[in-house]
């Protein structure tokens, strides 16, 4: 066995790779560990398989395992099944991280898996995933042979922090950016404001600070990798590229006679009507050069047009649509087209078309989540789905089940809009993007449609957000910036930048980089061109807002208000009786809080939920005036110290132990183990006690969910 150890401390905490003892069948792997962390990657590939796709046909898998946290899965059959979108959208970072890596034209189909086996709760699966991903690639056959580094930088009490626990990103930083690079490269770029936590924009000035400061880690990382992992890696094997597959016979026909009629169809024809004039080409190509090689003829013709695609932005500044390079495509929006919905906007820029639909909802409605990394189960009151059907690329593919790009795409609009809305707004809020027409940027135009379908539904937003997204071609030290790219542009550039932000800043973007890196020179022209272009975008969605006529008819009723605590018991009524009445008499759901005495009522439309609100109140003034009993306690935050002696009373007693109402009204637990003396365990409570007895606790503290535990001062003797 060939076993290599690498321990490595590149930034912070110590990191040790394992290469040569587990998984020897792939083609590359690792056991990476970090802490309690640990995680296996693996990349293997098909050695005699080709693909006939324009891209390369890199699959990547992360997959949380839940006994890596002590969990039991989910669901009927207890096992791993569908990846959540958490795994989803990690899958996609990994790929996006280690995709410019591989040579362009490269056919081999390439699966990378990434497995978590063991995790702390304060983890950041993310960056780790990414770290160990690279190893195994890098120790591998395939011609990636660059090591990758990510890094997190946090914003901190105005200070910006690298590679922050979880814990810090989650409740104290007001950014989350996320970059992985090579040593001398930037290659993936995420980053988005944290709303929870104050989170605002950042100006052009502050992100590309921060971006510096996590170029510089992910530098100084990745080369330690590079060195040291040198002694695990394999020689690099030969691999077929797409070039290789065109004869110079081919290309040479295909310059020589068919220029023109590429141009033609890249500079002259329709999104719609160029696929078919390429093919027509093709098509003429193999029946003038007589011969059976199809694959090589399309695969020249293709090469040919990202040629003279390229050379038209390069050369000519020629754009395939006739715009400048720095132009915007005429944008149209129209709002609350649809009757019954709580909000709608249609926001068309070019050939590209999003229709945006609010939805508003109550607590109810709140999406649950739970992460590996999370005790408990967290709930979102704002999500975002993107659905892009094949109609609007003109494709004949069935519609079903949303697929990584989908799920990617609704993510980065989510992380865009959400640093905006009101903290204070209290209804769940789902949006829906339904793409009708695709020709560059469909993410963008879903920030764009998104933000002004909240206006129509008269959702609170501090300020629009607006997106959209850049493009770049270089050749040597030319390069060219595009604002506002199409598909082909996207498809033949060598970047794709999108960054949506507000009047005053970044609110979230996403870079990558299809082969080579971006220096940080370029980045700052991209973002400044980029802030140009969303001004004028906003421009235009602040003078659709000034025509929005808000549909009040389809809008739900809320309302928020406050009654005595002690009577809400005789709102609720026997068995939840009354409650039930009110909710079904006027077609509203009620929230109640049984310590502040709040009550927040939800209908359909206004006039029943202020009916329900109402008879709430007459029921709430009806139990004051027969004198409603003491208000209890229950879940308060009490402010007793730890061992202090309280005189309490039994209220309830149970088989696990005995509840207690302590002077302030709340209750705690005595557990039946602390009962009896010198630790010996009581084994019927009702033999020693009865509710309503007076006793002497001692309190013992209350964790996050306001649970108070108490000891028994006077042990019982237990023969």
């Amino acid at each position: 066995m060939n076993e290599k150890i690498v321990n490595v401390a590149p930034i912070k905490a110590p990191e040790r790779y394992e290469f040569g003892k587990y998984a020897n069948q792939a083609d590359g792997a690792v056991w990476f560990r970090e802490g309690d962390n640990v995680l296996l990657a693996t990349v293997t590939y098909e050695e005699a398989e080709e693909s006939d796709d324009d891209f390369l046909p890199l699959t990547v898998q992360y997959i949380e395992k839940t006994y890596a946290a002590g969990k039991f899965p989910g669901g009927f059959l207890k096992r791993e099944n569908k990846p959540s979108d958490f795994e989803t959208l990690t899958s996609r970072i990994v790929d996006r991280a280690l995709r410019p890596l591989f040579p362009k034209g490269l056919t081999t189909p390439i699966l990378i898996v990434v497995e978590v086996l063991s995790c702390e709760a304060d983890a950041d699966l993310q960056r780790l995933a990414v770290l160990a991903a690279g190893a195994a690639l890098f120790v591998g056959s395939l011609p990636a042979r660059k090591a990758v580094a990510a890094t997190r930088i946090a914003r901190i009490d105005d200070r910006f922090a690298v590679n922050p626990s979880l814990s810090q990103l989650r409740n104290e930083s007001s950014i989350d950016l996320f970059v992985c690079g090579s040593a001398d490269e930037l290659l993936m770029i995420e980053m988005q404001s944290l709303w929870k936590n104050g989170g605002t924009e950042l100006s052009e000035k502050e992100l590309l600070e921060a971006i510096a400061l996590a170029q510089e880690n992910v530098a100084k990382a990745a080369k330690t990798y590079e060195e040291a992992f040198a002694i695990a890696a394999k020689k690099t094997g030969s691999f077929a590229l797409k070039s290789d597959l065109v004869s110079e016979e081919i290309a040479k026909h295909i310059a020589d006679n068919y220029d023109e009629a590429i141009k033609q169809a890249i500079f002259e024809a329709s999104k719609s009507e160029r696929g078919g004039a390429l093919k027509a080409i093709v098509a003429r190509a193999i029946k003038s050069l007589e011969t059976d090689d199809a694959r090589g003829v399309e695969l020249a013709v293709e090469a040919r047009k990202r040629y003279l695609t390229r050379k038209g932005v390069l050369d000519e500044n020629r754009r395939a649509d006739g715009r400048a390079l720095d132009e915007i495509r005429p944008i149209s929006i129209e709002t609350n087209l649809l009757p019954k919905a709580h909000g709608s906007a249609l926001f068309t820029r070019g050939q590209t078309q999003a229709l945006a639909i609010v939805t508003l909802g109550g607590d109810s409605d709140r999406q649950g989540l739970e992460r590996l990394t999370d005790k408990t189960q967290t709930y979102e009151k704002f999500f975002l789905h993107y659905n892009f059907p094949g109609f609007s690329v003109g494709e004949t593919k069935r519609l079903g089940s949303p697929g990584r790009r989908e799920l990617g795409h609704g993510n980065l609009a989510k992380r865009a809009i959400e640093s905006q809305l009101d903290p204070a707004y209290e209804n769940t809020i789902r949006v829906v993007s339904e793409i009708l027409e695709s020709n560059g940027s469909s993410s963008m135009a879903t920030v764009c449609a998104a933000t002004m379908a909240l206006k129509a539904a008269d959702v609170s937003l501090k300020k629009l957000v607006a997106g959209v997204a850049m493009g770049l071609m270089t050749e040597g030290d030319r390069y060219a910036i595009l604002t506002d790219i199409s598909g082909l542009e996207d498809h033949d550039g060598d970047m794709d930048f999108k960054v949506a932000g507000t009047q005053d800043g970044v609110s979230a973007l996403q870079m990558d980089i299809k082969l080579g890196g971006l220096p940080l020179n370029l980045l700052a022209e991209a973002l400044e061109r980029a802030r140009v272009a969303r001004l004028s975008i906003l421009e235009k969605m602040n003078a659709a807002r000034a025509n929005i006529v808000v549909n009040k008819a389809a809008l739900p009723g809320l309302e928020s208000f406050s009654v005595d605590p002690r009577s809400i018991p005789a709102v609720i009524g026997k068995g939840g009786a009354v409650i039930a009445e009110l909710c079904e008499k006027y077609g509203v759901k009620i929230d109640l809080d049984k310590e502040s005495g709040g009550v927040k009522i939800r209908g359909t439309d206004a006039l029943s939920v202020g009916e329900a609100r109402s008879e709430v109140i007459r029921i709430a003034e009806e139990s004051a005036k027969r004198g409603a009993p003491p208000h209890k306690r229950e879940n308060a935050r009490s402010q007793y110290a730890v061992n202090q002696e309280l005189e309490a009373t039994i209220v309830k007693l149970v088989e696990f132990g005995m509840f207690a109402e302590l002077p302030d009204g709340s209750q705690g637990l005595i557990h039946i183990s602390k009962v009896g003396a010198g630790g010996k365990r009581v084994t019927k409570l009702s033999d020693h006690f009865k509710e309503g007895d007076r006793i002497f606790a001692i309190f013992e503290g209350q964790d996050e969910r306001n649970k108070i535990a108490l000891n028994l001062r006077d042990k019982v003797s237990v023969a």
